[in-house]
């Protein structure tokens, strides 16, 4: 092993060998090979270190595989292209004359949850084979370079870099993870369910109100946490509810409901963020979920473990910083519609957004009388409502917002004649399945019957309200991969902090880093003396991906932003 880059490396295609090694191949910026090299399992970190003052663009299959390895050595890349990721992208889009050919080897699957460990992916579909070598991510590589040059523009580029580097944000938020106060999680459980009690599954205040849904529905033995028990006892109390969910229990007025609504809050509380997941996945003073960059389909995150996407309000307060350092809590004022109004061009729509509340700008443009009319009727046209206020007002939004109108109608239409639909920068949706396909063929067919041309024109409407919001939900997840990139590259240049924040790890305990991301919020810890720098490196990403996704459009997407101890928000 040598730990010389070639003269002219580009880019590191990086893969796992066969004797525990890994196998490494130089590319020069026009994707020659340069030579290649083995390296040994217990010299990667030093040896990928070395190869970074040269600041490669690493290849890998997918960087679950390798920078989970590298972090916990204190190794950070400053490039990469996941191929799994960039497969799937190149592979559904509708952008290119001819998208990518699809190979099993290439498909990221679900990921196995496990506490405190990495999530696991299956990629081929023999368990004995150890996955694509270095000839195959050699071979994915020039396959994947190929369809890019044949793309009309550079989107698709951009849309596959950013992805990547989302990626590797995703693996550094798990390996840095989310500073989480324990005592304060219990503390706040305690306060909304009560102490725990031996011989008791339930918390004190639980175990309370359910002994008084039993009283008032007169069922001694009733269990509140199994529906078709509950449903049945409602059922014998004169309510006659179909389901247990709070918005049909509230319509009826009975001394057991009140209890039971404040119950089953405090039923999922527990379930989803009470003490057994804070044992399983908050430790050493940090919550670690597994995030899934591209994990939905208009390619914004998932989690595949501890709920990261789903942390309640009530919980924000035990997200505090370490002692010396600082959180920088940023999200988008309705990132959505604004989006909308800049991939459409629509500049009335940006106007009424300009450097304010763009739902109020709606409102003094005179096509609404309220603020709320205002959301209401922006959402029912992003999301596909025909019904309600939403229905009732979006023949105004057309009159005075015609190009963004037309923009999401044009989707629908298009998703309900079963045609594909793309993002700004080239993400697609699936094609309609086979069931879908039938069903309009069965109902086009002259002896259909009313009910098959109902179902059929059902499901088309369904997919016109998904292909809808997904131009839109799908680019405004763009624009966020772009300031998530853009926060990584300026927080990097901040000095080294003076105060460690040791349970973040060998390489962001000296560093401002990015901590949490959830669509269009994200969280930075950062030490306190670089506090103002973070926050500004925040909003000038914002600008900077507004400016790369929207070029020469006036579009104000502005922040709230805030440096605080904790996370919790006002009320």
């Amino acid at each position: 092993m040598t730990s010389d880059t070639p003269p002219g490396t580009a880019s590191i295609v990086l893969a796992p060998g066969d004797d525990g090694s890994w196998q490494a191949a130089y590319l020069d910026s026009e994707d020659a090979e340069l030579g290649q090299e083995s390296i040994a399992d217990a010299a990667l970190t030093r040896w990928v270190r070395a190869q970074e003052e040269s600041s490669p663009r690493w290849i890998v299959r997918t960087l679950h595989d390798v920078y989970p390895l590298l972090l916990d050595d204190g190794v950070r890349l400053r490039r990469a292209w996941d191929l799994l990721l960039c497969h799937a992208i190149l592979r559904d889009t509708a952008a290119l004359p001819s998208p990518l050919s699809g190979s099993s080897r290439w498909i990221r699957e679900e990921p196995t949850a496990q506490p405190h460990a990495p999530a696991l992916f299956s990629f081929v579909d023999d368990s004995t084979d150890s996955g694509p070598d270095l000839a195959e991510m050699l071979a994915e590589r020039r396959r994947q370079q190929e369809a890019l040059r044949a793309a009309p523009d550079s989107r698709l580029s951009l849309l596959c870099a950013a992805e990547s580097t989302g990626s590797l944000i995703a693996e550094e938020m798990t390996a840095a993870g989310l500073p989480w106060d324990r005592a304060a999680h219990e503390q706040i459980l305690v306060e909304m369910l009560g102490e725990r009690t031996m011989g008791d599954t339930r918390p004190r205040r639980m175990a309370a109100l359910a002994a008084q849904i039993r009283i008032d529905l007169d069922d001694q033995t009733l269990n509140p946490d199994s529906p078709t028990r509950l449903l049945r006892a409602l059922h014998r109390a004169g309510i006659l509810v179909e389901s247990t969910s709070r918005w049909e229990l509230s319509e009826h007025e009975h001394p057991a409901i009140a209890p039971l609504i404040a119950y089953k809050k405090m039923a999922r509380l527990l379930t989803a963020n009470g003490w057994t997941w804070l044992t399983e996945w908050v430790r050493d003073g940090r919550f670690r979920p597994i995030y899934l960059t591209g994990g939905v389909v208009t390619g914004r995150w998932a989690s595949a473990g501890g709920g990261a996407l789903q942390i309640p309000r009530v919980l924000r307060p035990a997200v505090r910083a370490d002692p010396g350092w600082t959180l920088i809590v940023a999200d988008v004022a309705q990132l959505e519609p604004r989006v909308l109004a800049a991939m459409s061009r629509d500049t009335a729509m940006a106007a009424a957004g300009q450097g304010s509340d763009l739902y109020e700008g709606i409102v003094r443009s005179g096509v609404v009388h309220t603020r709320e009319e205002a959301k209401y009727a922006v959402l029912g046209a992003m999301y596909g409502a025909t019904t309600g206020d939403s229905g009732r007002l979006a023949p105004r939004l057309r009159t005075v917002f015609p190009r963004a109108m037309a923009h999401v109608d044009d989707a629908a239409r298009t998703g309900e004649r079963g045609g594909v639909v793309s993002t700004l920068l080239g993400r697609s949706t699936p094609r309609p399945d086979t069931e879908w396909r039938q069903s309009q063929s069965i109902a086009s067919d002259p002896n259909a019957g009313g009910a098959e041309e109902r179902r059929a024109n059902s499901r088309a409407r369904d997919r016109g309200r998904f292909t809808r919001n997904f131009v839109v939900q799908g680019t405004a997840a763009e624009w966020a991969l772009l300031w998530l990139a853009e926060i990584r590259h300026r927080l990097a240049a901040l000095p080294i902090a003076d105060v460690p924040a040791e349970a973040s790890g060998p390489y962001f305990r000296d560093h401002a880093h990015l901590a949490f991301f959830l669509h269009d919020e994200i969280i930075v810890h950062a030490p306190k003396t670089q506090a103002e720098d973070a926050a500004q490196a925040v909003r000038d990403a914002a600008d900077a991906a507004t400016r790369r996704l929207f070029p020469g459009f006036a579009i104000d997407i502005p922040l709230d932003l805030r440096i605080a101890e904790s996370a919790a928000k006002g009320p």
